[in-house]
């Protein structure tokens, strides 16, 4: 058996990556389907050796920058220090922008679990540098799936060519996370276009000076449009308006307001943007011109394409950068040395290093059941689309399609949640060290505090969760999970041994929350029902970990060290983190109601 060493990468484990894609997921089992089968295990690889390189070379080199020097605006203009661009410009030259899109349009058709496994690296090696180019990813694919041929042709191309970038501009000041309460309006012009006036709030990358154009999706309201969510449409603004030939024409009424200045995540500009407040008067008239994608009223509807994917993007920026803290922590607890074991009764003996202690210990295989059990979630998931995406079988494709329904505000909220708790027991390892600038590690706890609040907080994934994805189609979805739970547990069962041991914990797991899913529905009472709603998800999640870990173990069947810390991480969470379910389950299954009845004024 080969002894373990420090990791050769403290960005990511390629190790890891390796054995959830191609022992556990068996990636290569896509490329026999058509959409795929230009490539091979050999350019599925090379594509991953090659996101490594450029993340460590031109990602990560700047990270400390990036949260030192943040954007800056003078009032003009968004002043970027020039490292970003010049990464974003080889990450773009390297094919990335379009690693999932079709080859037509110049994107590489690559699986989706394998375009997740690049983008860790690179939310692991910079998350500010790298949220440009996923905003604009999820914003093209979104064109790309409902978009008219002459919006793809004029502002995909460019997006994927890396001249052009995309945001997602959903919030407002008033309104946060309500979106029924947007109120930015777009007034129909008659060559078919429409003004839009309004402001929007915390728009990631919503203005800076980099390529050439800035594509904004906004949600606003047409004149006469319904009240609440099914007034709302989707529409195309982009920062300067796009000629017939391709060329850039005048600039858009689309202006900074300022910046947000935040804990972490510094290098991504985030933004209050004006629309339509008349600093610019395209074709001499103020108002921000956009183009109406798909039909109006199903705006938001729409918009839950880059929605979802941006929530599991989410969860794996959050998966990455506890991964990045975790391998930090393990590369210090390795080399550092200080105090004595237990019971050593002389005081001129050498310390040893920090790993030999328990506690260490104890960190250490937390972080790593934590984070790569939420990297092997959100790998999974993806597995899922490119499943509902290629698969031959109309029931298979809708089986993961439904199974990813019920899945998707877990991987949003799981990794986030819990690969946050990592990143806090990485700086613990570090002790006083890792409280201090000179670390990574704290930069990354910041960074990573971000991704429980956006793109939905815990608490609408939990009603999302408990009031919609469980209870959709008579349930369907939830019941088509315990089905693939008890496949796998019947699996480590006939195994016998540790794992079939673990596999009856998970089996009770499951089996309580489809208990309790039913009991809570039972109220009669939606307030009631929901009022715990963010205890069932965090159950939820991690019921669908302990699968998940359990899968993982039986796939590492081998004697490498890999494969023995896959085994031993799968058992100290199904066994020492698991049980944490049961009084949140207690406390679901008897209907809870302290959160209703406390009064603010007891608050």
């Amino acid at each position: 058996m080969t002894r373990s060493t420090t990791p050769s990468s403290t960005v990511m484990s390629r190790a890891d990556l390796a054995f959830q894609l191609h022992e556990w997921l068996r990636v290569e089992d896509l490329l026999t389907r058509e959409r795929y089968a230009e490539h091979s295990r050999d350019t599925l690889d090379a594509v991953l050796d090659l996101a490594e390189t450029v993340a460590t070379r031109h990602f990560a080199t700047h990270n400390k920058r990036n949260d030192q020097e943040e954007p800056r605006f003078d009032g003009e203009r968004v002043h970027l220090h020039p490292e970003v661009e010049e990464a974003l410009a080889v990450y773009s030259a390297s094919g990335f922008t379009g690693a999932t899109f079709d080859e037509e349009l110049g994107g590489l058709q690559l699986p989706q679990v394998v375009a997740s496994a690049v983008a860790a690296w690179f939310q692991a090696a910079n998350c500010g540098t790298a949220g440009y180019p996923f905003l604009t990813q999820a914003n093209a694919h979104l064109l790309v799936a409902h978009g008219s041929p002459e919006q793809v042709e004029r502002f995909v191309r460019p997006m994927l060519e890396g001249r052009f970038f995309g945001t997602m501009c959903l919030s407002e000041p008033q309104a946060g996370s309500s979106l029924a309460d947007v109120t930015t309006t777009a007034t129909e012009q008659p060559d078919g276009t429409f003004r839009l006036r309004g402001n929007k709030m915390w728009i990631s990358g919503g203005d800076h000076e980099m390529g050439e154009n800035i594509v904004h999706l906004v949600l606003a309201r047409t004149a006469g449009a319904p009240a609440g969510v099914k007034g709302i449409s989707l529409f195309l603004v982009p920062k300067h308006l796009v000629a017939d030939d391709g060329s850039l024409g005048e600039r858009n009424d689309v202006v900074l307001a300022g910046l947000n200045h935040k804990m972490g995540w510094r290098g991504t500009t985030n933004t209050l943007l004006n629309f339509g407040e008349g600093a610019h008067r395209p074709g001499g008239e103020p108002g921000a011109v956009g183009y109406l994608v798909g039909e109006q009223h199903r705006g938001l509807a729409l918009m839950f394409h880059m929605m979802n994917e941006a929530r599991v993007g989410v969860g794996l920026g959050a998966a990455a950068l506890g991964c990045t803290g975790y391998l930090k922590a393990l590369a210090y607890a390795r080399e550092r040395t200080q105090g004595r074991p237990v019971g050593a009764k002389d005081p001129a003996s050498p310390p040893v290093r920090l790993v030999e202690h328990a506690d260490v210990r104890r960190m250490l295989l937390t972080m790593k059941a934590w984070v790569e059990g939420g990297l092997g979630l959100v790998l999974y998931t993806a597995r899922l689309v490119d499943e509902e995406q290629t698969a031959e079988d109309a029931a298979a494709r809708e089986e993961a399609h439904r199974l990813l329904e019920v899945l998707t505000p877990i991987a949003k909220s799981w990794p986030s949640q819990w690969c946050l708790a990592a990143n806090d027991l990485a700086i613990q390892v570090h002790g006083g060290y890792g409280y201090t600038r000179e670390y990574d590690v704290e930069q990354h706890y910041r960074d990573n505090r971000l991704n429980p609040i956006h793109e939905g907080t815990h608490g609408i994934q939990g009603l999302d969760l408990l009031g919609r994805k469980v209870v959709a189609e008579g349930g369907a979805g939830l019941r088509l999970l315990a089905r693939r739970i008890r496949e796998t547990t019947d699996a480590a069962s006939a195994r016998g041994g540790d794992v079939a041991q673990d596999a009856a914990a998970v089996q009770a797991a499951a089996d309580r929350l489809v208990a309790v899913t039913a009991t809570l529905w039972s109220a009669g009472d939606p307030r009631v029902s929901t009022a715990n709603s963010s205890a069932y998800l965090e159950v939820a999640g991690h019921v669908v970990v302990a699968w998940l870990w359990l899968q993982q173990a039986m796939a590492a069947d081998g004697d490498s060290d890999l494969h023995a810390g896959k085994r031993h991480a799968a058992r100290w969470f199904v066994r020492c983190d698991l049980p944490r379910v049961h009084p949140q389950l207690d406390l679901l299954e008897r209907l809870d109601r302290t959160v209703l009845d406390v009064e603010d004024a007891w608050l």
